[in-house]
């Protein structure tokens, strides 16, 4: 009848179109499986057609299940077929959006990083200008200090022309004969300090006193000639043990800059420089040395005799009890030294007439010394830095050995003033002594100057006294001294 077969065709065709969501469905599973990045779209041959869901005739139901079963076939086929297509096609897609995404990723990170590399390109400038600029700096001290840099790069180079076993590095002061047997560096040495002294002959008898008592404890002695009279010692006993060095009108630390180089006096334990006023009825090397051993200083001088001529500073006179001291209590004047004081010359200083350097010091103070400011004013205040440690206590004025300062001025001679007379009442007077006190000043500053600016360019060094501000004494001394020196023009 016609309900019946109603009902077997939209039984057919619901079986159909459920057969063909089947197929659809697994088709989309199949695609997903083989790309997951993409979900092809259905195919619109597999989409079901309204013409086709219209029955003309009633076909039979062989007939419906063979056509079923045909198109099935025909549309799993077309369908595995699109299926497999699209795979290949979307599989290069598949890489292209992978490697996309990792070139983002990697982009991503790559701006990240961009900062960090900022920062340590910044670092590394920095660090770059630092040591160049440093190296610069370096440069021109070296520059300042050795000016003949071609002399240097020549002695280096023959340096390495030679074995280095023929090459020797130090000299000394030590005599040799010219037909005995010569000394071998293996040779023990039987003098090991050095006594140097800047002398004139009208000072030969003094001279004679103190070389006599230094060489009876092995000394060795040089004398700078500062009047060009050399010959005029040649009667003395021991004029051929001492080395004679001379030049007209140069004080002693211009011959010690020249003549007392570290290398040269390498050997010797202690270095004693010293003026030739220097009374020493009351002093011993040999015991003064082994005072100055036993108490540690490395910086000293013998304690001045109360009677003394020319005294400075209270620090230098003896004190009667006391074997060694090393500061002084003060409350006189402009000059205020306590127990609290920490610098010089409260504590920590010898004065410039009588110093004592031991082996260690003395390379430092040569240094120390300028190439060109003669007279070595202010030298004496900045000792205490080449004292090996602390200068309160390796700076020490020795009391039990002790000498009398006759404060003769012998440097450019006596004052020469013209007593002008009736006749010769016009003409100018000259008086050499105080053209050398004029220097002596001028040079005072010039070392204090050149002190300031080294400690202002050299920002690698640290100042260990820098608390105690040295200069303020300094310059109380400095004004001291000039107000004596005008009392002195006027007299």
């Amino acid at each position: 009848s016609s309900s019946s077969i109603n009902t077997i065709t939209f039984f057919t065709s619901g079986t159909r179109h459920a057969a063909l969501r089947f197929i659809q469905n697994f088709r989309i599973t199949l695609s997903l499986s083989l790309s997951p990045l993409t979900a092809p779209s259905p195919s619109p041959a597999l989409s079901p057609s309204p013409t086709r869901n219209r029955s003309l005739s009633p076909p039979s139901t062989p007939q419906l299940l063979s056509a079923l079963e045909s198109e099935t076939e025909t549309e799993a086929d077309l369908g595995t077929e699109s299926i497999t297509s699209k795979s290949w096609k979307w599989l290069p897609k598949k890489r292209n959006a992978l490697s996309d995404s990792g070139f983002q990723g990697m982009h991503a990170y790559r701006l990240k990083q961009l900062p960090f590399m900022a920062i340590v390109c910044i670092v590394m400038l920095f660090v770059v200008y630092r040591t160049t600029n440093y190296q610069y700096l370096q440069t021109e001290i070296e520059a300042d200090l050795h000016p003949s840099n071609s002399v240097k790069e020549m002695s280096v180079e023959r340096l390495y022309s030679l074995p280095h076993g023929i090459i020797q590095s130090r000299t000394d002061l030590e005599l040799s004969s010219l037909w005995s047997k010569s000394r071998t560096e293996g040779d023990s040495f039987i003098n090991h300090n050095l006594l140097a002294m800047a002398v004139g002959i009208k000072q030969k008898h003094n001279v004679d006193t103190i070389v006599n008592k230094f060489l009876s404890e092995d000394f060795t002695v040089i004398l700078f000639h500062y009047d060009g009279n050399m010959n005029g010692w040649s009667d003395l006993d021991w004029s051929n043990r001492a080395i004679h060095v001379m030049a007209q009108n140069q004080t002693k630390w211009w011959f010690a800059k020249r003549f007392l180089h570290p290398s040269m006096v390498s050997i010797y334990d202690y270095i004693f420089l010293w003026d030739e006023d220097l009374g020493v009825e009351n002093f011993n090397p040999g015991r003064y040395l082994d005072i100055v051993k036993s108490e540690g200083l490395e910086i000293s001088q013998p304690a001045l005799d109360p009677n003394s001529t020319d005294i400075h500073h209270r620090i230098t006179v003896r004190n009667s009890k006391k074997k060694v001291h090393r500061r002084v209590f003060e409350d006189r004047g402009s000059m205020k030294c306590s127990s609290e004081s920490r610098a010089p010359p409260c504590t920590g200083w010898v004065e410039g007439m009588a110093p004592v350097f031991s082996r260690a010091a003395w390379n430092c103070a040569w240094h120390l010394i300028q190439n060109d400011l003669v007279h070595g004013w202010g030298l004496d205040f900045k000792f205490g830095y080449c004292a090996q440690g602390d200068r309160t206590r390796k700076v020490g004025v020795v009391d039990s050995e002790y000498v009398l300062h006759q404060g003769i001025q012998t440097l450019g001679g006596a004052s020469e003033k013209k007593i002008p007379s009736s006749q010769e009442s016009t003409k100018p007077t000259f008086d050499m002594r105080s053209w050398v006190r004029r220097k002596s000043t001028l040079e005072l500053q010039i070392f204090k100057d050149r002190w300031e600016k080294a400690v202002e360019e050299d920002r690698s060094w640290v100042d260990p006294y820098e608390k105690q501000n040295s200069w303020s004494l300094f310059e109380q001394y400095t004004r001291r001294r000039r107000r004596r020196m005008k009392r002195s023009r006027r007299l």
